[in-house]
């Protein structure tokens, strides 16, 4: 009998005729199918985000031959969690399938790049997005355009081909493109706001606008002293 023809109510049976109806009903086996297509799809991701770390540290490396400096100061990635992604699905109203999570769900893979200087942001974006093997899906420029929290970052979702041992598949990446001064106000600001044992206050919200706009005006001064080296 398959897993979804079970017409036996297991809450009505004590543990042992539960498991044995569990057993019989072949749901070990549909949980275990599942659980390895689940595991393939991440890997999948995972290999998605390498591809994506490959290609902007291959930028990296050849502006760092070409001006003697490096754009980015850090990479980092993240596979989002099995709840995260069940919660997301839940939000919008959307079976928790794999189909529903390749299809829906834009950003189980996330690569974050922190760079020196606004311009680096918007050099590397280009750069990344004029190659011919790279997608543009969704682009959301949060430094020209900030969140009303203060919030500043150029997001990115795009597709990239990985190549199996039998097919190329395509898959997305959320990339986050934001300079050190963003990153440090945004690592703080998620520690600050989301701080479980005390209320987060509209005047908390006020003080890190606040402070976004000083972050936002250390990175023009930097631009300024980096072009004044440039013109010297």
């Amino acid at each position: 009998m398959a897993y979804n023809e079970m017409t036996t109510n297991p809450t009505a049976l004590d543990g042992d005729e539960a498991l044995q109806v569990f057993l019989n009903s072949g749901a070990l086996e549909w949980a275990r199918v599942q659980a390895q297509n689940y595991t393939r799809l991440m890997a999948y991701y995972r290999c998605a985000m390498m591809e994506i770390e490959t290609k902007f540290n291959v930028l990296n490396e050849e502006f760092s031959l070409r001006h003697d400096r490096n754009p980015i100061s850090s990479i980092k990635t993240r596979l989002k969690s099995p709840l995260s992604i069940k919660n997301k699905l839940e939000r919008k109203s959307l079976p928790i399938t794999l189909g529903t999570i390749e299809n829906e769900v834009n950003d189980v893979a996330g690569i974050r790049v922190v760079c020196s200087f606004v311009d680096d942001v918007y050099m590397l974006a280009d750069a990344l997005l004029a190659q011919d093997d790279i997608e543009l899906i969704a682009r959301k420029d949060y430094i020209s355009e900030p969140k009303d929290s203060g919030y500043r970052s150029l997001h990115l979702i795009v597709s990239v081909p990985i190549f199996l041992a039998s097919e190329k598949k395509y898959m997305k990446v959320e990339i986050q493109l934001r300079t050190i001064a963003m990153d440090f106000w945004a690592s703080l600001e998620h520690q600050l706001r989301y701080k479980k044992d005390r209320a987060f206050t509209d005047e908390m919200a006020r003080e890190l606008k606040t402070c976004a706009e000083m972050s936002a005006e250390l990175d023009s001064r930097m631009d300024r002293l980096r072009g004044n080296l440039q013109t010297e």
